[in-house]
């Protein structure tokens, strides 16, 4: 009876590609079922930065340079003014209502922050309640007030 390999170099013999393996041996030893001896663990290479002088360069940036391109920060104006919106500030809650048809402006055309948009909306349901305003039209003396935003151009456009 004839070895495995034996069989295998004499099919192979008739075509030019040899086995990469020739004995069971061989085999054993690039099988890793087979072989025994542990693998050996490749380590990471580390890779190690560039250390810079602490000094600038005349062509480079400063290493502690803010952002040129950020935008500040748009802060609302009531927030800006520490001004708390009262029930009894009439003047200034009809600014953040519409003279047409009494609505509220949202956030999108007042420019106010979340929290102070919503104390705005509680304190005019307040002043229309005790009828200091009206809750159709705006009141004919405020109509020439100066305005803190223009309607017509919100800061975020709605979305119809």
């Amino acid at each position: 009876m004839l070895s495995r390999s034996k069989l295998l170099s004499i099919a192979l013999s008739k075509y030019t590609i040899r086995p990469l393996f020739t004995s069971e041996a061989a085999l054993k030893r690039n099988n890793p079922k087979y072989n025994k001896e542990p693998r050996k663990k490749v380590q990471e290479k580390k890779e190690v930065l560039p250390v810079f002088p602490q000094e600038v360069t005349e062509d480079g940036p400063e290493p502690d340079m803010p952002n040129p391109f950020t935008r500040e920060k748009k802060t609302c104006i009531l927030c800006k003014m520490n001004i708390v919106p009262d029930y009894k500030n009439v003047k200034l809650l009809s600014q953040f209502q519409s003279p047409f048809t009494g609505r509220v402006y949202g956030r999108h055309v007042t420019g106010l922050c979340k929290l102070q948009q919503e104390r705005v909306e509680a304190e005019i349901v307040k002043a229309q309640h005790a009828a200091f305003m009206p809750t159709y039209l705006k009141s004919v003396e405020f109509l020439k007030d100066p305005k803190l935003f223009d309607p017509n151009k919100p800061i975020r456009p709605h979305p119809f």
